[in-house]
């Protein structure tokens, strides 16, 4: 039985003493079930009690009274105690606990996934780093998030694509154009300039492309090194992105929304909606009507868009585009976008509490990281990655809260050793695949099951720890925080490393094969599997030897 068929089990019990007029209460669309804190308290437990007990007009303890009766006739239930004013705790028969390795096998892949978020369409935009240069590590931690919130979305039922948001507009594109040109020229970098050993590589790259830009003059050649330059360290940065495992759905460009007319539509329409003020020659967008601390220009006296009539643009276009919901992850040094992106949304007629979310990551640090000899005044993604491998840097960045700023230590991530949890997790899963294959080996197949075989503590445990991914993975994606899933795949290689150890799945020297080394098979497999899956979602490889 797994947790999610305990629960179901509760709800119908709540149902049935409705019906049979036990009780008057509204019964919730789920009831939750955890893991008690001590194993002598049971399986699971549930405070089901104390949430509905006075909503029904009852003392919690009467209540839990008619569900512990209700709960002891479901088959796989053993026992059910009522704790401190109202807490259910409930031990299963080693059969019903134990079924749950074989679910796990049989489900592969899909076990985990849930339908909590179905029918959600959500658009994620993150990274968006602007085209003038490689990824930095500044980029690094929204790029393996970004992508594990993206994973654990989808694996909660819902619809999303992922974006990059190419800042591909305004004067930075010209200064970055200049920088190439004159480094092709052997010009010094002009003021506010690109500098770096990347800006030669684009232009021998151009120059490559285009064999005369060299002589043609400096209005027509830039131009086409702003093209050429562009589309080529756009490449670079897919590039670096694929060897990170992160591959986008959407690159939008922002040229496209000024070229397209989006941007004076957007104004319009926000007219339309009646927040624009003319005052002094320019337009105003009046987000103050929505919690923004000043209104914000749209269009300048001079005529000119603002970086921020693009954000409308683009906020439109997405929602033109049937995004529901658009999940922005910013950087620490955009906590002042929250409000005015919010005031957007609420001006374009949508909840900025339902349709807009934007998450602020906080700085990292790479203890030791030197200075990219390419760009030469930042760390690049690419470098770190060849340094400390994806794996590692995408797991250590995926364990941690966004919001929290974190230190990496690439001595830590480089040991081979059970204090580094990448290794810790990896090792688990790489250990349970070679004990699949000795037991292959030794003639331990899957062609029996029997749950009630599974009776060891450590194997109560290791199945509660793989029993909770599925509501780790729920809450993950509930709450864009894919760092639970980190820290229970941990749990889960605890317990797996500690059932090893006490448990065998082979027979000792030439002894004969026996049901219980078939049944843990299932077990040891189960445990692979609910590995392979947590480390998916992080984006992490899932390594069948070490």
């Amino acid at each position: 039985m797994t947790p999610e068929e305990l629960s179901s089990a509760i709800s119908a019990c709540l149902r049935d003493a409705v019906a049979d007029g036990q009780i008057s209460v509204e019964v919730p669309d789920e009831v939750r079930v955890d893991r008690p804190k001590s194993r002598e308290h049971g399986d699971w437990a549930t405070n089901i009690a104390l949430q509905l007990g006075k909503k029904a007009g009852m003392n919690p303890r009467d209540f839990a009274m008619i569900l512990q009766e209700r709960l002891l006739g479901i088959d796989g239930v053993t026992k059910v105690d009522i704790a401190g004013p109202g807490f259910l705790n409930i031990t299963l028969d080693a059969a019903a606990a134990g079924e749950l390795a074989k679910v796990i096998v049989e489900a592969g892949p899909a076990y985990g996934k849930n339908d909590a978020l179905a029918g959600h369409i959500i658009n994620m935009e993150f990274v968006s780093a602007n085209p003038t240069g490689p990824l930095h590590i500044g980029h690094t931690r929204w790029a393996a998030l970004g992508d594990s919130i993206a994973r654990v979305l989808k694996a909660s039922g819902a619809e999303v694509t992922s974006e990059y948001y190419i800042n591909d507009a305004g004067n930075q594109m010209n200064v970055f154009a200049r920088s190439v040109y004159n480094r092709m020229h052997s010009l010094p970098v002009p003021d506010g300039g690109y500098p770096g050993e990347y800006i030669k590589e684009l232009a021998d790259i151009v120059a490559a492309a285009h064999p005369d830009v060299r002589t043609l003059t400096e209005a027509a050649a830039l131009p086409i090194i702003r093209h050429a330059a562009y589309t080529a360290q756009m490449a670079d940065i897919k590039d670096t992105l694929k060897d990170f495992g992160v591959e986008f759905d959407v690159y939008f460009s922002e040229s496209g929304l000024h070229d397209g007319g989006a941007v004076e539509k957007a104004v319009e329409r926000l007219r339309e909606q009646g927040h624009i003020d003319d005052t002094d020659g320019a337009v105003w967008l009046r987000t103050t009507d929505f919690g923004d601390d000043k209104d914000r220009v749209l269009i300048r006296a001079n005529g000119e868009p603002t970086y921020f009539a693009a954000d409308a643009a683009y906020y439109l276009s997405k929602k033109d585009r049937g995004f529901e919901e658009k999940i922005y992850l910013l950087g620490a040094d955009h906590h002042g976008y929250v409000s005015r992106l919010k005031a957007i949304a609420a001006c374009a007629g949508d909840d900025p509490e339902k349709n807009i979310q934007v998450l602020i990551g906080q700085l990292i640090s790479v203890n030791g990281a030197r200075l990219s000899k390419r760009a030469g005044n930042i760390i690049e993604l690419r470098d770190l990655i060849n340094w400390l491998g994806a794996d590692a840097l995408r797991y250590s960045l995926g364990r941690y809260p966004a919001d929290s700023p974190m230190a990496i230590d690439p001595e830590l991530l480089k040991k081979n050793t059970n204090d580094n949890p990448v290794f810790y997790v990896q090792y688990a899963h790489a250990r349970s695949c070679a004990a699949a294959r000795n037991a292959v080996a030794k003639g331990v197949e899957r062609t029996v099951f029997d749950a009630s075989l599974l009776t060891h503590e450590t194997e109560n445990d290791l199945l509660a720890a793989l029993g909770r991914f599925p509501s780790v993975v729920a809450a993950a994606a509930s709450f864009r925080e894919p760092h639970r899933i980190a820290r229970h795949i941990e749990t889960v290689a605890g317990a797996y490393h500690s059932w090893y150890a006490a448990c065998r799945v082979t027979p000792v020297n030439d002894g004969a094969v026996q049901d219980i080394h078939r049944t843990r098979l299932w077990l040891n497999d189960a445990t692979t599997q609910v590995l392979a899956n947590g480390l998916d979602l992080l984006g992490v490889g899932a390594p069948e030897k070490m």
